[in-house]
């Protein structure tokens, strides 16, 4: 006979397995609402859900422990979170890190004694400009000191959970253009590519020139192209709104604000491919507008702009969410599609390309947040208006996070072509070493070069993260974040991977002790350089940015360390 805790966990199980379908996409959400029931994922849990499922337990097991808030071992009442990005540690997030540890009394990795703590670090949460940031459970709490670390715990020990939520964490939209100006609650874009062919609607998109807005950009129209000349008798949409760029945090306005273009530009892709569904892939730590986004989904529904023949087209299209567990890697197209189908976020072999043989092997596009939102724009108003703005390789705008040693952080759209030091006059930055543009992947710009170097796909592309570096930052410490974030990110699969960013971290931190030749740092370049040629995937590709950038520009600086 079960006991009543199987029992209930039978029941939970089997209920989730009713709403979602006894399927293997349906293991992660499954496994992400036993986490937050039971407090992690025992192995009676994942026995009951593999006779459920018909999952191997083995699999089950895989997928568990791959995501950062899925846990197989026991974790305290509250889970403490704490954000390890660069912009949060430029913010003193170590010193929040040091409080939170007199207070709890434990170490990072560590649950207290009586079992109400967990305390644990975590990569970007999409709070950059609020930072430091912490995640307790699944509530937000941003721009902490550490006093107010102490009050926090304080009331927690007291059984009191301080409110912290959607309402509370700022838009930040400090300027704004084009884009953004024009988006109404009108469905103009939409209505108009309903009446359209699809063959129309790809031509616009291929001569707006829009490029994929995650920072890969790969020219859109082309993907939606591709997507509709595959073979296949069902084809899908999907937007990314995974974006876990460090330093990155504009789809949290979009995704609140600006969603109905977003959902619009998905709906457009759908019609453009022949599609009849979508996917929402929302991270983890966003799930604070899930609510949001269902509701608006709801309200669509009930307006006739999804469910079947939307907006009497003849057509009929839904999208739903599918959220994901804390992965880096997951942004990475293939990884996503196979996070969404419930298994491990690492990226495929490719060819195929997703285009091709996507979500359960079906043709599938897979774009950007913004993009969806820039393509239903650009329907709206023209290709040629949207081909007036920007650089010549790059036309439009683009939706920057900005964080980091400025005076006005946040949210800014700006045409692409716009220099490093324009930007950094813009936003009270003018003092910087160093400017990180793309995030952690991205390309660092020494200060000489800030006059020389233009943001855009032919000199420095970004996925939208800019993290302002100060002068009185050491640039050794700044690559070290990076690259424990890499090296606790990789999904491990490749070896050049796996073994490379380990060796470049344990240079940097032997750089840090004084203790590395010139000879061994020559290689150790030369490794990140095979990295860059032999990685299955961009998260491996990008790794050793930094780490070159901070030998190339900072080599004097780094040999011969004194600790004094």
């Amino acid at each position: 006979m079960l006991s009543l805790d199987r029992q209930r966990m039978r029941e939970e199980i089997q209920g989730a397995a009713d709403k979602l379908g006894r399927c293997r996409s349906s293991l992660l959400p499954i496994l992400k609402l036993l986490q937050k029931r039971f407090g992690y994922l025992s192995e009676e849990a994942i026995q009951e859900v593999s006779e459920v499922l018909g999952v191997r337990q083995s699999e089950i097991y895989s997928v568990a422990t791959f995501y950062h808030f899925l846990s197989d071992e026991p974790r305290g009442k509250f889970a403490i979170h704490l954000c390890k990005s660069l912009s949060c540690d430029l913010a003193e997030g170590e010193r929040v890190a040091r409080q939170l540890e007199n207070e709890l009394g434990v170490e990072f990795g560590e649950t207290t004694e009586d079992g109400l703590f967990t305390l644990d670090y975590t990569a970007c949460m999409g709070m950059c400009d609020q930072g430091p940031a912490m995640l307790v459970n699944d509530r937000i709490y941003i721009n902490l000191t550490p006093s107010k670390v102490s009050l926090i715990i304080a009331d927690l020990k007291r059984g009191v959970f301080p409110e912290q939520g959607p309402d509370v964490v700022p838009r930040n939209l400090v300027k704004s253009g084009p884009l953004l100006d024009g988006c109404n609650d009108k469905h103009e874009g939409l209505k108009k590519a309903l009446g359209m062919k699809p063959e129309e609607v790809i031509e616009l998109i291929t001569d707006s020139q829009l490029r994929g807005r995650g920072g890969a950009g790969f020219p859109t129209g082309r993907k939606w192209s591709f997507a509709r000349q595959a073979d296949g008798d069902e084809k899908y949409v999907v937007c990314n709104a995974d974006e876990g760029e460090p330093g990155t945090f504009k789809d949290r306005l979009l995704l609140a604000d600006y969603l109905d273009h977003v959902l619009d530009g998905m709906t457009i892709a759908a019609h453009a491919i022949d599609a009849k569904r979508g996917f929402l892939y929302l991270r983890a730590e966003y799930e604070y507008l899930r609510g949001h986004i269902e509701k608006t989904l709801a309200a669509r529904r009930e307006a006739g702009l999804l469910g079947k023949d939307a907006l009497g087209s003849g057509r009929d299209y839904d999208i739903v969410i599918s959220e994901g567990a804390g992965a880096y890697v997951c942004g990475e197209e293939s990884a996503l599609i196979e996070s969404l189908e419930g298994g491990r976020g690492e990226p495929r072999n490719r060819p195929p390309f997703p285009v091709v043989n996507g979500v359960w092997n079906k043709p599938t596009t897979v774009n950007n947040v913004e993009t969806f939102l820039a393509a239903a724009r650009i329907v709206e108003e023209g290709a040629e208006w949207f081909t007036k703005l920007g650089a010549e390789c790059t036309k439009g705008t683009k939706v920057f996070s900005v964080s980091g040693d400025c005076d006005v952080p946040g949210i800014y759209e700006l045409e692409w072509g716009i220099s490093v030091a324009e930007l950094l006059e813009l936003v009270g930055g003018e003092d910087a070493e160093a400017v990180l543009v793309g995030g952690a992947s991205g390309t660092l710009v020494p200060r000489e070069d800030f006059g020389k170097r233009t943001i855009c796909c032919s000199d420095t592309p970004s996925g939208g993260a800019v993290i302002i570096v100060g002068p009185e930052r050491d640039l050794l410490e700044v690559a070290i974040n990076v690259m424990e974030f890499f090296v606790e990110e990789s999904c491990g699969q490749c070896v050049p991977c796996r073994y490379g960013c380990s060796r470049l971290l344990e240079g940097l931190e032997m750089l840090q002790d004084g203790e590395c030749s010139a000879r061994h740092l020559t290689r150790l370049v030369n490794l990140g350089e095979t990295m860059y040629d032999s990685c299955k995937c961009g998260l491996g590709q990008s790794a050793p940015n930094v780490f070159r950038a901070v030998v190339e520009n900072y080599r004097d600086d780094l040999l011969g360390r004194v600790d004094y």
